[in-house]
């Protein structure tokens, strides 16, 4: 069967537009300022067709981003998060997140510092809020969190706590391992949970299976 006109050129349309984003993705996590006529040499473009995907850089970053998210989300359902407890599914989703967001340092501290609408803040961050909000319902309904509060302002407050901790070790002020520590920590005191050295793997003590501390 012979391909159409019109499917041939969405195709086309496809591939470019993700050779764009593969360049983008790349040459911003090394240097945030790239411009567009780099991008699009190395995506193999035009300007005028990284114009025609991304009419403005705002718009280009803003696809970055759902770019970043994917692969987080990605790395998340990987994860198994109805696999054993609520917490230990938390504390793992928390590592994968982490683990995925860092493969790209550089985009992620530049990105951090664009200030963005709160509409569209909530909107790049949906997937990963269901999750959370999904796992947290579950520990809720185990007697595992604090259940007379909403599952959705929890997650809230785990993404934010995350944030503030991305702060703290890219800003030097506590190594990413101790932090990581203080964010279960935290997180866990946060939610209500019963807090043990065991349930946060501090101390030498054995922490659960596939919780961050285990898979140190």
């Amino acid at each position: 069967m012979t391909r159409s006109p019109a499917r041939g050129r969405r195709a086309d349309a496809v591939r470019s537009e993700t050779a764009i984003l593969d360049a983008a993705v790349r040459l911003l996590n090394v240097n945030p300022d790239t411009g567009l006529e780099t991008i699009a040499a190395e995506a193999g473009v035009t300007r005028q067709t990284v114009y025609a995907h991304f009419p403005s850089r705002d718009r280009l970053l803003a696809a970055v981003v759902e770019r970043i998210t994917e692969d987080v989300v990605a790395a998340i359902d990987a994860t198994g998060l109805e696999d054993g407890s609520a917490t230990e599914a938390l504390f793992r989703l928390l590592e994968a997140s982490t683990a995925a967001a860092n493969r790209y340092p550089v985009l992620r501290k530049a990105l951090a510092s664009v200030a963005v609408p709160t509409a569209d803040d909530e909107r790049q961050h949906a997937p990963i809020t269901e999750r959370i909000t999904k796992v947290i319902a579950r520990g809720q309904a185990a007697g595992e969190f604090d259940a007379t509060l909403p599952p959705h302002w929890f997650a809230t407050v785990t993404i934010e706590l995350s944030h503030a901790a991305a702060h703290e070790v890219d800003n030097g002020r506590m190594p990413e391992a101790r932090m990581s520590e203080a964010l279960r920590v935290t997180l866990l005191r946060a939610l209500g949970a019963a807090l043990s050295q065991r349930s946060v793997g501090l101390h030498g003590d054995a922490a659960p299976p596939g919780s961050p501390a285990a898979c140190r």
